[in-house]
């Protein structure tokens, strides 16, 4: 449950920060158009924080964790797949905003931050079947 909350309290700072990285940086360059780095405050606040705050009443309900293994899957790939297309917002963002190119190579790993956070997902989906259905014990045996 700690992992759970201190994930909630750390993608809440970031998207605060990352709102305030977006404002400072198009200001400072007296940028007006639109940037990849409009939607990292939101992708933070929605990937990160609201969705481990579902995660932590759904651990509540369902001990989701006593899945030891699965759930370690589960929240290693979400975490590396939300921070790494974050990541690669920021820098395609930046790029941006300061008038440079970034190449297919930037949008790229965008992309396996995607696969990585929908690989999260799936696992969470069958992390949650088993807490909600969880087997009968003459079916283990």
């Amino acid at each position: 449950m700690k992992k759970l909350y201190w994930s909630v309290v750390a993608y809440t700072a970031l998207g605060l920060l990352a709102g305030l990285y977006y404002r400072e940086l198009t200001k400072a360059n007296d940028f007006t158009g639109d940037t990849q780095l409009s939607v990292v405050h939101t992708h933070l606040l929605a990937l990160g924080t609201l969705f481990f705050l579902i995660v932590v009443g759904l651990e509540k309900l369902f001990t989701l964790s006593a899945h030891r293994k699965l759930f370690a899957w589960f929240f290693w790939l979400y975490n590396v797949g939300t921070l790494w297309t974050v990541a690669f917002l920021v820098v395609h963002g930046t790029l941006t905003v300061l008038g440079k190119n970034s190449g297919a190579a930037i949008a790229g790993m965008a992309g396996l931050g995607h696969i990585l956070l929908s690989a999260g997902l799936v696992v969470f989906l069958i992390l949650l079947h088993r807490g909600i259905f969880p087997r009968a014990k003459a079916e283990k045996a």
